[in-house]
């Protein structure tokens, strides 16, 4: 699915207008991506999952063409950490 199904995907459910829901989607993705610049910015959706922020070390790394080691400077990165019901969903668990 790409922002375009989802956000056709979102009108339809809600019962909204796809400019609606357009713009739903940008505020949250904005929210998220504001919240995450932030020091220790984290989101959390009880039972869907956390966006955090997590530090990469500097590392050494080989370029694949030359062969010759290479730096790899330290980054921060954004992660996904799946909840429970959105783990169960996917795996096919049943909820208890």
């Amino acid at each position: 699915m790409n922002k375009s199904e989802l956000i056709d995907a979102i009108a339809k459910d809600a019962g909204i207008t796809k400019v609606a829901a357009k713009a739903a989607l940008e505020s949250f993705i904005g929210n998220v991506t504001s919240t995450l610049k932030k020091k220790d910015g984290k989101v959390s959706l009880v039972g869907f999952g956390t966006f955090s922020v997590a530090e990469r070390a500097a590392r050494q790394g080989i370029n694949p063409a030359t062969k010759k080691p290479i730096k790899i400077a330290a980054k921060k990165v954004a992660k996904f950490k799946a909840g429970a019901d959105l783990s169960n969903a996917v795996s096919g668990a049943k909820k208890k």
